[in-house]
């Protein structure tokens, strides 16, 4: 079979893949995405039976999944609403990933680990799924909720954290220790050409689209708007930013226009697809063969997600004056990993801080805690409707 043939074979069978994982764990009352995470798992090169022949496709295709997400959000988001949580942003979520790093560092001086392992396994865990949790929250109809504006603007800041993990991790490893000028430079850099890209969309962007809903078009509009949010999205992936980032601020700038809302809603097919895709992709990646060998790490991993992480989330999110409802929820909300922390683990792999064993036992705890925070969700009662906003179609 060729090349060509190969690649509609494997995009067939993933998206029916995803329909049957989806369809089954719709029934059982659990979340979606789950049901495509064991869907990607059986369809895994690394899994007897059916197999995809390129999984390295999927993963570039399955960022778009992450882009049009980011970007729905952004549009639902308002300035003055992440404003108001400001605070616990700008300072409680510094201090909850520096904690974070700090239990994988105390968990590796108690294991034996070396000391830059257990930087590295703090700095993996300290950032949860923005892709899994804003699912959660769109299912249950609390994106707008006190607790679901903390928990994405504490994302939105662990997301724009790995930017400096990233540049700082592989310091560790090499022989000249630690490269803080590099990193310094580099936030610096995407901070300065960030700021005035982002004030001159601001007065322009709003204009395009209110001339493009002149013409009557929306098949002109919805083009426009994806085309800010693709272009919003390789400008800040280009200046050292994630694609993740761009794509909310991206949905944000559009957020102004009485439009945008009519667009977020035209383009939520496409979304819902492509998000499915991304988490079969993550299914994908993960290799069950290796759970035995490492099952005491798995373990201690899980435990600092679940138990050391709740902990950390729910003490800031009360240290901030938030009731312990909205700490409980938050911190529930970030017990688990996911896309970021396969980055993370990705650039300590290749620098040579932990070994491949450890990488994958990364990637099953993200798929055990991401199955327990979807239970856990379901556990905790649905904010009051009164503070909830209504779920975006999911």
């Amino acid at each position: 079979m060729n090349e060509h043939m190969l690649i509609f074979r494997d995009i067939a069978e993933v998206f029916a893949g995803a329909f049957i994982g989806g369809l089954i764990f719709w029934r059982l009352r659990l979340p979606l995405i789950v049901g495509y995470i064991i869907a990607g798992l059986v369809l895994s090169p690394l899994t007897p039976g059916i197999r995809i022949h390129d999984v390295h496709t999927f993963e570039t295709m399955a960022e778009v999944g992450v882009i049009l997400l980011m970007f729905s959000i952004g549009i639902e988001f308002s300035i003055p609403e992440l404003l108001q949580v400001k605070w616990v942003a700008l300072i409680g979520a510094p201090i909850g990933i520096l904690c974070s790093i700090g239990l994988g560092m105390g968990t590796g001086m108690l294991l034996g680990w070396s000391f830059a392992q257990g930087i590295a396994i703090g700095c993996i865990i300290s950032v949860a799924s923005t892709m899994v949790l804003m699912r959660f929250l769109i299912d249950r109809g609390e994106l707008g909720s006190e607790h679901g504006r903390v928990m994405i603007t504490l994302t939105l800041v662990e997301d724009l954290a790995v930017v400096i993990l990233t540049v700082l991790l592989p310091s560790l490893g090499s022989p000249g220790g630690a490269q803080y000028g590099q990193v310094l430079w580099k936030i610096g850099k995407a901070v300065l050409l960030l700021i005035p890209v982002v004030l001159v969309a601001w007065k322009i962007v709003p204009r395009l689209l209110d001339r493009s809903e002149r013409t009557g078009n929306d098949e002109i509009s919805i083009l426009l708007a994806l085309t800010i949010c693709m272009v919003t999205a390789a400008l800040t992936e280009a200046i050292g930013l994630s694609l993740a980032v761009g794509a909310f601020i991206g949905g944000m700038l559009l957020g102004s226009s009485s439009y945008a809302h009519k667009l977020a809603e035209h383009t939520l097919p496409i979304r819902d697809a492509f998000v499915a895709l991304f988490f079969v992709t993550i299914g994908m990646l993960i290799d069950p063969s290796t759970w035995v060998a490492n099952w005491h790490m798995i373990v201690v991993l899980v435990a600092l997600i679940l138990i050391g992480k709740f902990m950390v989330w729910f003490a800031i999110v009360r240290l901030f004056g938030y009731s312990s409802s909205t700490a409980l929820r938050v911190g529930v909300g970030l017990t688990q990993i996911g896309e970021f922390s396969f980055i993370l683990a990705q650039v300590s792999l290749h620098s040579g801080i932990i070994a491949s064993g450890v990488y994958n036992a990364v990637l099953a705890a993200a798929l055990i805690t991401i199955l327990i925070n979807a239970i856990l969700f379901k556990l905790i009662k649905p904010a009051p409707a009164a503070l909830a906003q209504q779920p975006i179609h999911a």
